[in-house]
């Protein structure tokens, strides 16, 4: 139950009909745009990550590229068809974090939910990186601004993700489709060819080849595989989000996975094929993709349509976060264990907290690393697995519960993905572990923690609040209203207006600093009200210092002492501007007099604002 949150429901314009918030959630075309960006974008660096790592086993070792490929996309399509279930027996979103939270225990479901919250981060600083660094692969004479660069790309994605995921979805439609009908086109017209059609692109770099070396054990093998999973991020992006979907949700949310692990599927097994093919070799400062479509292509037109195709869909590949880790926020603020604010919607079904702090630590991380992909990429897919792992094995206990129809082939296939995305979480982290992977495994256990923190203090809150207790009868109390004022003015006379109507007794108070312009200041002011006579009495307020919060806290504290029992309030009279430059006329004493009273007392704190227009 929240706590500390509210939300208002604003009424519709008599021009625009009722809002149901369909037309702000997505289908299974736009999901597939907003949400799988990551996963899609992973081809132009996951068999990258493979080849690299076989290279050092010379040209023997690429040799099984193909193999350790196929590896993974067969741990891909047992993932989808395991978040395909997900999704069906999870249909408010939370992916792993859910499941762990139905059938694991809240710790485990907490670690399930920092593993995400990590990968989602992570993902944002990795692809806004690598999108940046293809652009100045391109154009060398950017590079020394990359920093400030990756900076802008996140600020243009995040401010897109503020109208909306719909609208990010649109806006990313164009992109996805060029990139996958080029790498598409890549392929097909590659498995045509015998032999590669141009080698410009890698003409004149060195090859990162071993020489020497020619026996390929099961440690490199192992290393391969774990490099080459970072292409297996995002695919649980869409099990996260189920309620940014259209009704039907599930069907929606289901077919836009199966769609996400064919096209990967097909565009990792292709490129590993062409790779083989055309006995590729990785050379420094052109990527794998770049060779690829070089071989495939030619050095033309469709050479470069392909690059920057790439180089667009890696910086919004980010968006896969934006559109996932927000709704994960959301769970986790409704079950106290992130503040409430998290959980509020703004309109076009906008998560806006959880998208602009996703924005302020991803630009801290890219300040951190000064844009280099290389600083992130080790802390890169480690979380994701631990997600992974938890949600499989979740779901072979939520199988053994419903034990509905065919209940036991479900489980068993979840049970092989839970084993599966074990073992690749394990080497995964150990590959990484000496390249700064040691992070991850320290971050992690400090978000629990800091999960914990924060649902404490809402169990503290809570109790004290009596939540889930009928409390007692309200009762009238005496209650007395104090006014600061400082000089006679039409402000003053409507807040004792204000305060009459609201208090038993009102007093008001006037802070007299010792300097002889103050004391005759306050002394003409005790003249003046003498002869105003308003009924009120005015109270003067000695203070040695030259403050005025605190000498009206220590007063209210001396009242709440002498008269115990007494509701006291302080209603602090404010000009509202008639124009927003105005506010920097302002003394600002009613905010200090504010502070001070809220932190130093129990009193009630009523601010009255009074438009310059609205004074009689």
């Amino acid at each position: 139950m929240s706590v500390l949150s509210t939300e208002t429901d604003v009424a519709p314009s008599a021009e625009e009909p009722p809002d149901t918030g369909a037309r702000h959630k997505l289908t299974a075309l736009t999901g597939l745009a907003a949400l799988s960006l990551d996963a899609m974008a992973s081809v132009a660096y996951g068999p990258e990550a493979i080849v690299l790592v076989l290279a050092s086993a010379g040209g023997y070792g690429l040799g099984f590229t193909l193999p350790v490929t196929v590896a993974i996309a067969a741990l891909l399509a047992v993932l989808v068809a395991s978040y395909r279930q997900v999704i069906a027996a999870f249909p408010d979103g939370g992916g792993s974090y859910a499941v762990a939270k139905a059938h694991l225990g809240r710790r485990t479901s907490l670690v399930a939910a920092a593993s995400l919250v990590l990968d989602y981060v992570l993902n944002v600083a990795v692809a806004v990186t690598a999108g940046v660094a293809a652009l100045t692969s391109a154009l060398p004479g950017l590079y020394g601004e990359r920093l400030w660069l990756c900076l802008v790309v996140l600020v243009l994605i995040t401010a897109v993700n503020l109208r909306g995921i719909v609208d990010s979805a649109r806006a990313f439609i164009a992109p996805t489709i060029v990139f996958i009908g080029s790498i598409l086109l890549l392929i097909a017209v590659g498995l045509f060819r015998d032999a590669p059609v141009s080698t410009e692109a890698a003409a004149g770099h060195a090859s990162v080849l071993a020489d020497n070396a020619t026996t390929v054990g099961a440690l490199l093998l192992l290393k391969a595989f774990a490099s080459g999973c970072s292409a297996l991020t995002g695919v649980e992006a869409i099990a996260n989000a189920v309620p940014s979907f259209r009704a039907p949700a599930v069907r929606r949310a289901q077919r836009a996975e199966v769609a996400l692990g064919a096209l990967l599927g097909v565009m990792l097994i292709g490129l590993s094929v062409l790779i083989s093919r055309f006995e590729l070799q990785p050379v420094e400062g052109v990527t794998v993709l770049a060779q690829l479509a070089d071989a495939s292509v030619g050095h033309n037109w469709a050479f470069y349509v392909i690059q920057f195709a790439t180089m667009t869909l890696l910086a919004l590949s980010a968006n896969t976060s934006f559109g996932g880790l927000p709704v994960l926020l959301k769970l986790l603020a409704r079950d106290n264990y992130l503040p409430h604010v998290f959980g509020l919607k703004a309109d076009r079904q906008v998560h806006r907290h959880g998208v602009l702090a996703l924005a302020a630590v991803s630009a801290a991380l890219l300040v951190f690393s000064g844009g280099d992909t290389n600083t992130l990429v080790p802390l890169f897919a480690i979380g994701v697995f631990v997600g992974f792992t938890i949600a499989q094995s979740g779901m072979v206990l939520h199988w053994r519960q419903v034990r509905g129809p065919r209940w036991t082939g479900k489980a068993l296939l979840n049970g092989l993905g839970a084993l599966l995305t074990g073992v690749s979480a394990v080497v995964v982290t150990a590959t990484k572990l000496h390249d700064g992977a040691w992070l991850i495994v320290v971050a992690l256990p400090l978000l629990v923690a800091g999960f914990e923190c924060v649902h404490h203090a809402y169990d503290r809150i809570g109790d004290r609040l009596g939540l889930g207790r009928i409390p007692e009868s309200p009762h009238r109390d005496r209650s007395l209203v104090l006014v600061p004022v400082s000089s006679l003015t039409r402000l003053t006379s409507e807040a004792l207006t204000a305060a009459v109507s609201l208090g038993d007794e009102v007093r008001a108070v006037t802070v007299c600093h010792p300097d002889p312009e103050d004391r005759a200041q306050t002394d003409a002011l005790e003249r003046d009200w003498a002869l105003w006579n308003p009924g009120v009495p005015l109270v003067r307020i000695a203070s040695d210092r030259r403050t005025v919060g605190r000498p009206v806290a220590a007063y209210v504290r001396e009242i709440a002492a002498d008269c115990p029992g007494t509701r006291i309030t302080v209603l602090i009279p404010e000009i509202e501007p008639a124009r927003l430059w105005q506010r920097l006329l302002q003394n600002q004493r009613g905010a200090v007099v504010a502070h001070a009273v809220r932190r130093d007392t129990n009193a009630v704190i009523c601010r009255l604002r009074f438009r310059l227009s609205d004074l009689p």
